[in-house]
């Protein structure tokens, strides 16, 4: 395998798994905790790097699954900030007494599709070609994040439902634990494609591991993405919740594809 390619997924692969690592590196530090969906690994991470330049606040990243953060908050996780990738996982923590309050929008995502170099699919946006793989023998493997607790998962399901793929399709989905993983499926060549966010796609070490094409926004529900902080927030998690609205964060969010809320 390629250096670069071997380099992107591994990139991937370590958001996939927890913990990340403490922007502060070195030894394991008493730094704050934020759970943040997995489709924001390259953006939240540029952007924390920023906060940490610019206040000395070291924050520690922990990425994957918004329903797998979701569940492990309800339980009692150690993780004083959340940033979800579907605010409805925001809203029933606020209704269980999790947090401080119904959180704040922060940013509405995309979904594509991404498809190797060399594989026998187009990146065709309204999935025309992925319907004619379908038919012809060229699909063997389709990646999308596991629907049952990934939000980009349930979006990627709702696509192909809107395509009238979803039936046909089943047997071939590879399930992703979370959208970075899915990602790492769809680049590597495991799989001939896979419908992945628009904030990796943009990343440039993903970027040049195929092609990518946007979905219609309209052929599923729109990816709400709502952060929220925990009642025992630390001073620097407010300060980096405030910082997420400041116009060098939202630049970072933008050059990765997201849409900015409106006030």
């Amino acid at each position: 395998m390629p250096t670069v390619r071997r380099h992107a997924l591994a990139l991937l692969a370590a958001c996939a798994a927890l913990p990340a690592a403490s922007l502060a590196g070195g030894q394991p530090q008493p730094v704050p905790t934020l759970a943040a969906a997995s489709d924001l690994k390259f953006a939240i991470e540029e952007v924390a790097a920023r906060f940490e330049k610019e206040t000395g606040h070291r924050l520690r990243l922990v990425f994957g699954s918004s329903g797998s953060f979701y569940a492990q908050i309800q339980q009692g996780a150690p993780f004083q900030m959340f940033m979800s990738a579907d605010e409805d996982f925001v809203f029933k923590l606020h209704d269980a007494g999790k947090t401080l309050d119904r959180g704040r929008l922060y940013a509405v995502g995309r979904i594509g599709i991404k498809v190797p170099a060399g594989s026998p699919l187009k990146a065709d946006g309204e999935l025309k070609d992925l319907a004619a793989a379908l038919k012809d023998g060229r699909l063997h493997k389709f990646a999308i994040a596991n629907p049952d607790h990934a939000p980009y998962g349930m979006r990627a399901r709702e696509a192909l439902q809107h395509a009238g793929l979803w039936e046909a399709i089943q047997p071939k989905l590879v399930y992703g634990e979370n959208i970075s993983q899915t990602a790492q499926f769809a680049t590597s060549g495991s799989t001939q494609g896979g419908i992945i966010a628009l904030s990796l796609a943009l990343a440039p070490q993903v970027a040049r591991l195929g092609d990518f094409a946007l979905i219609p926004a309209d052929w599923h529900q729109p990816l709400k993405q709502r952060m929220v902080l925990t009642k025992d927030a630390p001073p620097a998690l407010r300060a980096f919740y405030d910082y997420l609205s400041t116009p060098p964060a939202q630049e970072v969010m933008k050059r990765y594809g997201f849409e900015m809320p409106k006030d």
